[in-house]
């Protein structure tokens, strides 16, 4: 974080480089967040874009009282919001795969195994998609970006006790998507 703090104040005093060290830093954990919140990886790219460009010209608000990739986040999360709101996204596993790509293949894994391993991170995908969209924020967060409750609260702008109910509430829906996936038997 020190690292950034010094590239912020470079930037504010004139050194636009400095900011393109951030947007080096940052923009392909950023993309890759965005590709499991937003409908398409064309999605996630232009809305990895427009929050470089309004960090840019907000960078003088950065409070630093968090992390700036924290900060970034929320720039972006609030930007995906507004686009969803002016269009209906359109939910695509394929689209996503494409993005994100196949998970590396292992050797030794037999060929059922694989197509196993497959068509499980399919239907993780699929199920996500259909989560809305606090919810799947919030387990892109916690599960998958590996932030802890207060950061997920500071990132969503909620209460920790907020990010700790829906986190629950989506960790149960995915579960109930998934459960023929995780081998539960519905009693």
């Amino acid at each position: 974080m020190n690292e950034d703090v010094e590239l912020i104040d470079a930037c504010l005093c004139g050194d636009s480089a400095s900011f393109g060290q951030l947007v080096s830093k940052y923009q392909d954990r950023l993309f890759n967040t965005l590709c499991h919140v937003v409908s398409s990886p064309e999605e996630a790219e232009d809305v990895t874009q427009e929050a470089f460009v309004q960090a840019f010209v907000k960078l003088a608000t950065f409070k630093r009282n968090s992390a700036f990739y924290t900060w970034l986040y929320r720039i972006a999360f609030n930007t995906a919001i507004s686009r969803g709101r002016r269009k209906r996204p359109q939910l695509s596993v394929d689209a996503t795969r494409d993005a994100i790509g196949d998970e590396p293949m292992d050797s030794n894994e037999d060929a059922t195994e694989r197509l196993l391993r497959e068509e499980r991170a399919v239907q993780i995908r699929q199920a996500l998609t259909e989560l809305s969209e606090e919810h799947r924020s919030i387990l892109v967060l916690r599960e998958m970006e590996g932030l802890c409750y207060d950061e997920i609260a500071d990132v969503l702008d909620l209460p920790v006790g907020t990010v700790r109910s829906r986190l629950h509430r989506a960790r149960g829906q995915m579960r109930e998507q998934l459960k023929e996936v995780l081998g539960e038997v519905q009693r």
